[in-house]
C-alpha cells in the first residue's frame, strides 16, 4: 500500500478487501424509482415485497418485481406459480442470453406486476451477485425496465457478501423489514451497517424499517431512535396475511374482513408514502458488542 497517497488518490473499489462480483458500473436501471427489501431470513420480505408491488399496481403503477433468492420464490403469490429463473432459462440456451424472449424469463401476476426471478448459483458454488447483474442486464436488452414506474428488489436473508449487496447498486432506497425480537434487531443493525458502507460508492440510501409480524414495534422504536432510523410501516402478526401465502395470493385477493382491511390499507399507506417520496436516513450502526448490551432486558 503507498502510505504518501494523498486526498488526490481515488477511492477505493467497491467492496476492496472482500472477494465478490465485480458489478458493471455502467448498468443504469433508468427511470424507475427502485426500492431494494432486506432482512433477516424468514422475517417475511417476500411477503412484504409481493404485497407492496401490488399496492404499487393498485395505485396505477407499473411494476416489476425481480427476486433475488435462489430459492425463487419470491413471486409466487402474484404468478400463483414457481416460475423459471433467469439462471435456469441462461442455462437451456448455454448462456447464450441473445437466443432469449422476454415471455422466457418474465412472467406477468396480479394486476398487471411483472414478476422476474433471478435464482442463483447451487449451494456452496458462485455468486448471486452475477445472477442479480445478467438479471438486469437481460431485462434492459429487452427494453423491458423504460416503461417501468417502480423495481423492487427482494433479497434473500442477511447482507453476507458483494453478491447479494448487489441490488443496492441500482436502488435509490432500501427498506428493512424487522420483527420486535432480538434476533431481527441485530441483522437490521448490519443490514444497514452494509448500505451505509455502500452508500459511499452508490445513490442507495435507507428509505426505512418496516415492522413485520409483531404485536408491538417499543424495541424497534427504541433502535430506529438510537441509530437515526424510522419506521415507515407497521404489519402485526396476523393470520390472515399466513393464510394468503397458502392460498397462494396477495392480500388484495383474499375475502374480505376487519383484519385484511387493516392490512390492505396499510400496505396501500405504505405505497403511497414511498411514491410520494420518504426522506433518507443516514444511520449510525452499532457495533455488534454495543447492540448485544443494548438489547438486553430485565
Amino acid at each position: 500500500m503507498n502510505s504518501t497517497c494523498n486526498n488526490d488518490c481515488p477511492a477505493p473499489p467497491d467492496g476492496e478487501g472482500s472477494v465478490q462480483v465485480s458489478m458493471d458500473p455502467n448498468l443504469h436501471i433508468g427511470k424507475a424509482r427502485v426500492f431494494a427489501i432486506y432482512g433477516k431470513g424468514g422475517i417475511g420480505k417476500s411477503t412484504t415485497s409481493s404485497n407492496l408491488s401490488a399496492a404499487f399496481s393498485r395505485l396505477g403503477k407499473r411494476v416489476i418485481q425481480i427476486g433475488c433468492d435462489p430459492k425463487h420464490d419470491s413471486t409466487f403469490t402474484l404468478t400463483k406459480s414457481m416460475v423459471p429463473t433467469v439462471i435456469d432459462v441462461l442455462e437451456s440456451v448455454n448462456f447464450h442470453d441473445e437466443e432469449l424472449r422476454p415471455e422466457d424469463f418474465v412472467f406477468e401476476g396480479y394486476n398487471g406486476v411483472m414478476c422476474v426471478e433471478a435464482g442463483g448459483p447451487p449451494a456452496g458454488t458462485g455468486c448471486g451477485g452475477y445472477v442479480v447483474g445478467q438479471t438486469v442486464k437481460l431485462l434492459k436488452q429487452h427494453h423491458l425496465l423504460e416503461d417501468a414506474d417502480v423495481v423492487v428488489f427482494d433479497v434473500l436473508g442477511d447482507v453476507v457478501c458483494g453478491g447479494f449487496a448487489a441490488p443496492l447498486q441500482h436502488a435509490h432506497q432500501a427498506l428493512i423489514v424487522t420483527a420486535n425480537d432480538f434476533d431481527s434487531i441485530f441483522a437490521l443493525n448490519r443490514i444497514a451497517a452494509a448500505i451505509e458502507a455502500k452508500a459511499k460508492n452508490y445513490q442507495v440510501r435507507i428509505g426505512g424499517v418496516i415492522a413485520n409480524r409483531s404485536e408491538n414495534t417499543d424495541e424497534i422504536d427504541r433502535f430506529n431512535n438510537a441509530v437515526g432510523l424510522n419506521r415507515l410501516a407497521h404489519f402485526p402478526l396476523l393470520d390472515v396475511i399466513r393464510r394468503s401465502r397458502l392460498k397462494k395470493s396477495t392480500v388484495f385477493e383474499m375475502e374480505d374482513e376487519p383484519e385484511l382491511i387493516t392490512a390492505q390499507q396499510e400496505y396501500m399507506r405504505l405505497a403511497q408514502s414511498l411514491l410520494d417520496g420518504v426522506e433518507s436516513q443516514r444511520a449510525t450502526p452499532m457495533k455488534d458488542r454495543d447492540i448485544f448490551d443494548f438489547l438486553g432486558f430485565d
